[in-house]
């Protein structure tokens, strides 16, 4: 697999932010850990962790924008969505997001 094949899927993280909250239905998905999603999240965000995700109760008729912090879990939860029929995007790592943050729950 190519590097190009590999994160044709990914977006640029401020624009995926943007396409989340402008897409109808939206659910822009933070799989990192209660503890990292409490330290601080993209506002609007539901949190998930990886480790969770198989029992998740999310709508298949509604777009899933993933992210991390690096963009390695959004990546494997990215794989696990579309494998089983989810339309989703992964957006990568917040990391070196710089844009409006929220604390806490």
């Amino acid at each position: 697999m190519s590097i190009f094949k590999f994160f044709s899927n990914r977006s640029d993280f401020a624009s995926g932010v943007d396409q989340a909250n402008n897409t109808p239905n939206a659910v822009l998905l933070d799989v990192r850990t209660a503890q990292e999603y409490m330290e601080g999240h993209i506002p609007g965000s539901i949190n998930m962790p990886l480790d969770r995700l198989e029992s998740n109760k999310l709508n298949k008729n509604n777009p899933v924008f993933v992210y991390c912090r690096s963009g390695a879990r959004s990546r494997q939860a990215y794989r696990y969505l579309s494998t089983n029929g989810y339309s989703v995007t992964d957006i990568g790592g917040i990391a070196d997001y710089h844009g409006k943050l929220e604390k806490g729950k």
